[in-house]
């Protein structure tokens, strides 16, 4: 039996990272993925004619080296191929409601589009001089 998941899609807000007490980092985002409406067996399109996308959003989570690199280079807009499991989880709120969550525990994040650059990278790239001498 296989639990996986291949994600391609956008980062819809920066990552956010925090560090459990037993040092484990965990770093969490959100991934848009957009699919096109079918009624039919045919698209559908809007008033101006274009195509109505669905879009789902799912919650990513990322530990250690793996949410490091994310946190460090991703940014919203961004797009990522996200592979990993399904988690699901449950808890009883402060209410004593039975909740359920779903996640996507990533293994493997490559990138889609072009990563940020730290700020010393970026300074270092405007001082390099784009003429090719002949």
């Amino acid at each position: 039996m296989q639990n996986i998941v291949i994600l391609a899609g956008n980062i819809g807000q920066d990552p956010e990272t925090r560090t459990t007490t037993g040092g484990t980092k965990i770093t969490h985002l959100t991934l848009a993925t957009s699919r096109p409406r079918y009624a039919e067996g045919k698209p559908v399109k809007d008033d101006k004619g274009n195509r109505v996308q669905d879009t789902e959003w799912h919650r990513i989570t990322c530990f250690n080296g793996l949410g490091t690199t994310v946190e460090k280079y991703c940014t919203k807009g961004m797009k990522l191929l996200v592979r990993g499991r399904i988690h699901y989880t449950k808890w009883t709120d402060k209410d004593g409601v039975e909740r359920y969550g779903c996640e996507i525990i990533a293994e493997t994040v490559d990138f889609l589009s072009r990563a940020k650059q730290a700020a010393s990278t970026a300074a270092s790239e405007q001082e390099f001089d784009d003429e090719i001498p002949f």
